[in-house]
C-alpha cells in the first residue's frame, strides 16, 4: 500500500467514526474532572502506547492557570507492577489487580483494544463496572467483547490494525484538546 493510499484510507475511516459516542466520552471525561476523579487508561501493544500517550496529554494539555489539574494515569506505565502481576498470577490480571488498588469512587476507565477481545483489558472493564465506574471502550474491527461490555464504546470502522490505532490516537488527541479548552473556559 502506498503512503498516499494509506492516508486516503485513514481519512475515510476517521470521517466514518460515529460522533455521538465521542461526544458522550467527552462529557463523561468532563464529569470525571468535575467530580475530581481520575481517568484510568489501559491497553496492550500499540494500545498500551496510546494509553500512555493519552494519560500524558490529559495531564499536560489540560493545565489552565488557576484551575485544578486533571488526574489521569495509564496502567501501562509501571513495568515492575505489570511484570510482577503477570509473573505471580496471569497476564489476564495485569490491569484488574492495579485498578483494585487504585480505584476511587468517581474514577473512569478508558480501555483500548484494537480487537476488543484482550482478556486483561476486559477483566479491568468488568471490575470497574462492578464498582459503579463509567467504562469507555475504544476498539476496531467488529468491536469484540469490549464494544458490548463498555458503557460507552467507539468502534473504529476498519479491519486494518494500523488504521484502528491511528484513529484511536486521533480520538485521544481530540478529547485532550477538548477537555483542555473546557477546563480553561467553563471553569471561570
Amino acid at each position: 500500500m502506498s503512503v498516499d493510499r494509506y492516508l486516503a484510507s485513514l481519512a475515510e475511516t476517521l470521517a466514518a467514526v460515529p460522533r455521538e459516542p465521542l461526544r458522550a466520552i467527552e462529557e463523561t471525561l468532563w464529569q470525571t474532572y468535575l467530580r475530581d476523579g481520575t481517568i484510568i487508561i489501559c491497553g496492550n501493544g500499540g494500545s498500551a502506547a496510546t494509553a500512555s500517550h493519552f494519560a500524558c496529554d490529559l495531564a499536560k494539555w489540560t493545565i489552565s492557570d488557576g484551575r485544578r489539574r486533571l488526574r489521569a494515569l495509564a496502567l501501562t506505565d509501571n513495568v515492575p507492577v505489570m511484570t510482577a502481576w503477570s509473573n505471580d498470577t496471569a497476564y489476564e490480571r495485569v490491569f484488574v489487580e492495579q485498578v483494585m488498588s487504585l480505584y476511587r469512587p468517581g474514577d473512569t476507565l478508558v480501555a483500548i483494544s484494537g480487537s476488543g477481545n484482550s482478556p486483561n483489558v476486559l477483566r479491568a472493564v468488568e471490575w470497574m463496572a462492578s464498582q459503579g465506574a463509567v467504562t469507555i471502550g475504544l476498539t476496531g474491527f467488529n468491536g469484540g467483547k469490549l464494544a458490548t461490555l463498555a458503557q460507552i464504546a467507539v468502534v473504529v470502522p476498519s479491519h486494518f490494525m494500523p488504521e484502528v490505532e491511528d484513529v484511536h490516537i486521533a480520538i485521544c488527541h481530540s478529547l485532550a484538546v477538548a477537555l483542555g479548552e473546557r477546563i480553561g473556559i467553563e471553569c471561570l
